[in-house]
Parts: structure tokens; C-alpha cells; sequence
């Protein structure tokens, strides 16, 4: 059918010594048959992910990249054990095998889960699947229902509980994403203090807490071959935690792509949110209010903060092409990227002031043209 998630060829500098990490799952326990067939996955940034084929195991294997020094920010143990715990309640999640801290197997923690075969939809989806326009509509319904779901999971009481603070989650993050921001500015971007300022004067009073997954796109959701609109997998749980389930929202968003956006955010789309069938980013809104029955405080403070996390998230990528860390050449217009969702933020501020605050006209027009630019 040509549709499904492949992997490829073991990058340069990242090979798995895949005989130590046999002879190790085979002192947990794990049956295993022949050697593996190992080969990698491209999608991401972040974490290396390989697949050990087995005769009688096809299996994943999930790891920090080479050198990582915030153990924090690529945490085996906790993605495992988030998964672990949830999968009594969200069947969507790969079931885990076996969780590794010795680091004279491999150099590093790594766990392993096993495989779900099935379609991961990236920037398009595949030409073979032919999508009607209700298809893909159904394929829109049944995402936002997927992160309903996972928000309504009764954490309280079980392992879950200890994933984060929850309560003053908004002001942590709104400061957090600040930090990493100015510790990742270069001179060619521009330096968000309006968003940022904003941001920190809008903070909600008050936020609902649940279980959030803090990346969710189309291309961490795994479609089932044989009814693809159907979804059978979410994976990459490396930043869920206890928090306010808008904040979960609002930076999904940031990621949705319109056939009225910017030309710049039009050229870097990463999901099929252009096709015919998906919500706009206020009809998603609209359903998820409207499924849920919650009403957040100030929509616009959500969907700024989510563009201004994606826009530290690629400023973090581009400062290592910058300062030559990499060279890596699709991260080398990144920078054109920050300065449209910078516009984009300026716009959504400016629309919110101009209607609650009708007297600061002048001030709100002047960052309203600023974004025109």
C-alpha cells in the first residue's frame, strides 16, 4: 500500500551496539529470536529511535542523543514510566517492554516498548491513501478527541500524580520558556519583548489541572492501516506532565496551519492541517469547549503562549546552526520562521486589546501595523 512508517539506514555517528542490548533484554527475561534487523527513525529532533526487527519481536528502542547533559530534558526513565502507568487508561500507548539505567550496556538509559505498525501523518499524507474531504474530517474529530480523552484520564491516585505541580503551572512555563528564550537569542531575531511582557501580565488567575501531553501533533499519532482515519497510537510522552489542558491546546495550535497564514508559516507546515475537511484553529476551539464544557479564562493568552513556545523551540534549533553546533542546512532559515510567528503573536495581542481596551487604539494600532510589515 506504500502508506506505512517506516524506518531507514542507522545515521552516521549514531549506531547502536544492538548485541548489547540483546544480550541485556535477554537477561530480563525477554524471548528473543535470531538478530535483530536495526534500522532508524528520521522524524525528530530530539531523542534517537531505532527498530530492532527480531524474528519473533519487532521492538523499539528510545535514547538520549550523544553527549546530552540535562538528563531533565531527555528523561528515559519518566517516558517510560509515564507510559507504564497510563496504559491501564489510554490504550493509545505503546506498551513498554523493558526500562535500562545501566549505562555499561549502551553508555546511556534507554527503554524499550514494542512496535505499533501503522501511519504516522507528517507534512502530507500519503498519496495512497486518497483521503475524501470526510475523511479527513474524521480524521480532524477523532485527533481532538484522542487529547479529550487523554485530558479527562483520573491521574489522582495513581503514579501519574507525581508527574508535576500542577497548580501555578501557566506562570512556570510563561517564565520558563522567557528564560530559554534570551539564553537562545541571536542577533537576526527580533527579541519578542511586547509577546513577552504580555504574556507575563495576562498570566490566568485560575486553570484547570489534568494530565497533558505538551507535543501533540498528527505526526506523534500512528493511524490504523486498515481504517485510517482511526487512530491506534500516540507516542513521544517525553514532556507530559500535570497542567492546564488550554496550555496542551494552545500549543498544539501553533503548529495548525491555514490556507491564510503567513507564506513563511505556509512553506514550514509539518501536519496536513491544509486539507480540506480539517477545523480552522477556532472551530478546534469551538468543539473542544463544546465536548469538554470548559471556557478558558483568556483564549488569546493560550494561543500566544504556544506560538511563543514554538518559536523558543525553533530559536533553540537555530542558535546551533548559528553558532555552527551544526550544519545541518534545514535549519538554516529557522530565523525567517521566528520573525512570522513573532508577526503572528503581535497580530493576536493587538486583535485582543483593540476589543477589550477600545481607548488604547493608538497604542495597539501602532503593533498592529508593526505586524503588517
Amino acid at each position: 500500500m506504500g502508506v506505512m512508517d517506516v524506518a531507514g539506514q542507522v545515521r552516521s555517528g549514531e549506531t547502536l551496539d544492538h548485541q548489547a542490548v540483546s544480550q541485556w533484554l535477554s537477561s530480563q527475561g525477554i524471548q528473543l529470536e535470531g538478530e535483530p534487523e536495526l534500522s532508524q527513525y528520521s522524524g525528530g529532533a530530539s531523542n534517537w529511535t531505532y527498530r530492532l526487527k527480531y524474528l519473533n519481536q519487532d521492538l523499539i528502542l528510545r535514547r538520549p542523543p550523544q553527549g546530552t547533559k540535562a538528563k531533565s530534558a531527555h528523561d528515559m526513565a519518566r517516558e517510560y514510566h509515564v507510559q507504564l502507568h497510563l496504559a491501564a487508561f489510554y490504550p493509545q500507548v505503546p506498551k513498554m517492554v523493558a526500562l535500562c539505567q545501566d549505562h555499561t550496556v549502551i553508555g546511556c538509559d534507554f527503554y524499550v516498548m514494542q512496535r505499533i505498525e501503522g501511519i504516522i501523518p507528517r507534512k502530507n499524507l500519503p498519496k495512497a491513501l486518497d483521503f475524501s474531504e470526510q475523511q479527513v474530517h474524521e480524521l480532524c474529530v477523532n485527533m481532538l478527541d484522542q487529547l479529550i480523552a487523554l485530558h479527562q484520564v483520573p491521574y489522582q491516585e495513581t503514579p501519574l500524580a507525581q508527574l508535576g505541580q500542577g497548580e501555578g503551572y501557566c506562570k512556570r512555563q510563561v517564565l520558563g520558556w522567557d528564560t530559554r528564550f534570551e539564553k537562545a537569542k541571536t542577533l537576526n531575531v527580533p527579541s519578542f519583548k511586547w509577546v513577552r511582557r504580555w504574556l507575563k501580565q495576562h498570566i490566568p488567575q485560575q486553570s484547570a489541572i489534568c494530565l497533558i501531553h505538551n507535543d501533540w501533533r498528527f505526526d506523534n499519532l500512528i493511524l490504523d492501516p486498515k481504517q485510517p482515519t482511526k487512530i491506534i497510537g500516540v507516542l513521544d510522552w517525553e514532556m507530559a506532565t500535570l497542567g492546564d489542558p488550554f496550555m496542551d491546546l494552545g500549543a498544539a495550535l501553533a503548529y495548525w496551519i491555514e490556507a491564510k497564514d503567513n507564506p513563511i508559516l505556509k512553506a514550514s507546515r509539518r501536519q496536513p492541517t491544509h486539507l480540506k475537511g480539517m477545523f480552522s484553529r477556532q472551530q478546534v476551539l469551538d468543539y473542544y469547549c463544546q465536548k469538554t464544557g470548559l471556557v478558558p479564562e483568556n483564549w488569546t493568552f493560550y494561543e500566544v503562549f504556544g506560538i511563543f513556545r514554538l518559536a523558543v523551540i525553533a530559536q533553540q534549533i537555530y542558535y546551533r546552526y548559528y553558532h555552527k553546533q551544526t550544519r545541518n542546512p534545514a535549519f538554516k532559515d529557522f530565523w525567517l520562521i521566528i520573525h512570522a510567528l513573532h508577526v503572528r503573536a503581535l497580530r493576536k495581542i493587538a486583535d485582543y486589546e483593540l476589543t477589550q481596551h477600545p481607548k488604547t487604539t493608538h497604542y495597539y494600532q501602532k503593533i498592529k501595523g508593526y505586524a503588517g510589515l
